[in-house]
């Protein structure tokens, strides 16, 4: 009883936002819209339903599902059980699902009728899966032969069973996206969450008069737990899409009358050369957030410029940390610009050297953490906990400054610095000048393997539509501003830059395209 009159979980998260606000709306998708009241009521029946299929405390549930109502009442129905949510990444390949889904050993699976087909053959390759569940989608769709209805168990007659639950319990298990090795499952309590939605709604401004637009994937911590998990636990209304494109996100702002929106640059910068950006009403949208990857400080620029009524956040972090770390506000964007903030309301964060000293200011060293948002460790993976939490902070992976009043920037990724002719290059740095071309919308700066210089960089550049770009302008360019060493060695003009749907930039993937780069020349 002493538990449970104490007990903040987030099972218990959205029943006090139904009981203080019954008949408010909380999820807008497609045709479907529920209140509070009803929200809570759905996932109370699923949760049930469930229950009755043998999912219970401890259980890992999977969800390889593109946004919907349905994946935010199963979001909420798996924690009223205790059970661990496993969110997967809709863009992996069978094989890099059944691996997931064998190191979570998860024994079901939730799906929609687009990736069914994904769904059942990553099962069946030797994983402990036994049951899926079909969600609906945002537009209309039809039920995946043989599997349980999300609509059946939503019908649910049945009591939800009493389970003891707690906030140190484990809530959800978060893999990273494995660019360096295989996936490493980040384990998140409740406690960790929630304390993480504190530092969101108090840093980011989330409000219970905000009308959100959710369209980053849901299965990234960022949407679900910067954004959603933080506007139900206000009482905010959301309105969810699976279609993070201009053509479908401006309409829906126009509509719904967004106030609160979330994207990554390169999202951000698809709605800036979007056509339909100057005939569409945004004047209710106050609120925009980014984060997920850098924004390029011109486009920052270009976004206050074309859009002044908009207050801008950016928020940084890793899946790790749940994933909010540190927040640069409204008032200091243009004062601030490349930064990143510092550090969020219930996190401490140093950028420190290879003994663990603090670096000084305008050096570059790598930033860690502390925070009661932290995770357990990696699910399975004792070495690479290990590892993370050496020295008694958890270690990011980012390189970065801080300034004299506690401002980082990231400078870039471990992975991502170039070493060429014997010097390190930060290809952020590289990007933020070729951005200065007026011609230039998208650019990611790379390093190829180069015979002489060892690793050579190298700029891929998205050219804006109706305007040219020649290679020689981007050298010229950056030799103007930048040191030689810096400097590319090579321009490739592409019509598009791989992204995952997080929005980050694919650099693996465009080193391994362009690894014979230098091999002809």
């Amino acid at each position: 009883m002493e538990t449970v009159i104490r007990r903040q979980t987030l099972a218990d998260l959205l029943h006090r936002s139904a009981k203080r606000f019954p008949a408010k709306t909380a999820i807008v998708c497609g045709q479907t819209a529920w209140t509070y009241a009803q929200f809570d009521a759905v996932c109370d029946r699923v949760a049930a339903g469930l229950a009755q299929r043998g999912v219970a405390k401890g259980s890992r549930v999977a969800v390889l599902a593109r946004n919907s109502h349905a994946f935010a009442a199963m979001r909420f129905a798996l924690a009223r059980l205790g059970a661990v949510l496993v969110p997967v990444n809709f863009m992996l390949k069978a094989d890099e699902v059944a691996f997931i889904l064998r190191h979570a050993q998860a024994q079901m699976l939730a799906t929609d009728s687009g990736l069914a087909d994904l769904a059942r053959a990553a099962a069946a390759l030797d994983t402990q899966v036994r049951d899926f569940v079909w969600l609906p989608s945002e537009d209309p769709s039809t039920p995946a032969p043989g599997m349980l209805s999300f609509d059946t168990l939503a019908a649910s007659t049945a009591a939800l069973p009493e389970t003891e639950l707690a906030g140190t319990d484990l809530a959800q298990i978060v893999y990273t996206s494995g660019t360096e090795s295989s996936p490493k499952g980040a384990m998140l309590t409740h406690d960790a969450v929630i304390w993480q939605y504190v530092s969101c709604v108090v840093d980011a401004s989330i409000a219970s008069g905000d009308m959100m637009l959710h369209a980053l994937p849901l299965y990234h911590c960022a949407q679900l737990d910067v954004f959603l998990g933080p506007a139900i636990y206000v009482a905010a209304t959301n309105v969810i899409t699976a279609k993070p494109t201009p053509d479908n996100l401006l309409p829906l702002i126009a509509r719904h009358r967004i106030s609160s929106f979330f994207a990554p640059p390169t999202v951000w910068i698809s709605l800036l050369r979007s056509p339909l950006l100057e005939n569409t009403d945004l004047s209710t949208l106050r609120k925009g957030y980014y984060g997920a990857s850098i924004m390029p400080v011109e486009v920052l620029r270009e976004l206050a410029a074309r859009l002044p009524e908009v207050q801008l956040w950016n928020l940084y972090g890793q899946t790790e940390i749940a994933p909010l770390a540190t927040m640069l506000g409204p008032q200091d964007q243009l004062r601030k610009p490349g930064s990143c903030g510092r550090a969020a309301l219930n996190v401490e964060t140093r950028v420190v050297d290879d003994a663990m000293q603090d670096v000084a200011p305008g050096a570059v060293g790598e930033i860690v953490h502390r925070s009661p948002h932290l995770m357990l460790g990696y699910f399975h993976d004792d070495e690479r906990t290990r590892a993370a939490f050496e020295g008694g902070w958890f270690h990011s992976g980012d390189l970065g400054t801080i300034d004299d009043e506690g401002y980082i920037t990231v400078v870039d990724r471990k992975k991502d610095m170039i070493k060429t002719g014997g010097e390190n290059v930060a290809s952020r740095e590289v990007e933020e000048m070729i951005y200065r071309l007026p011609g230039v919308s998208e650019v990611a700066v790379i390093g190829v393997p180069h015979p002489h210089w060892v690793e050579a960089v190298v700029a891929v550049v998205v050219v804006k539509n109706g305007q040219t770009l020649v290679q020689e302008e981007v050298l010229a360019h950056c030799a103007r501003q930048m040191a030689s060493f810096k400097s590319p060695k090579a321009v490739v003009f592409t019509d598009a830059i791989p992204k995952n749907p997080s929005g980050k930039l694919l650099k693996r993937e465009l080193r391994q395209r362009h690894i014979d780069l230098f091999k002809t020349r």
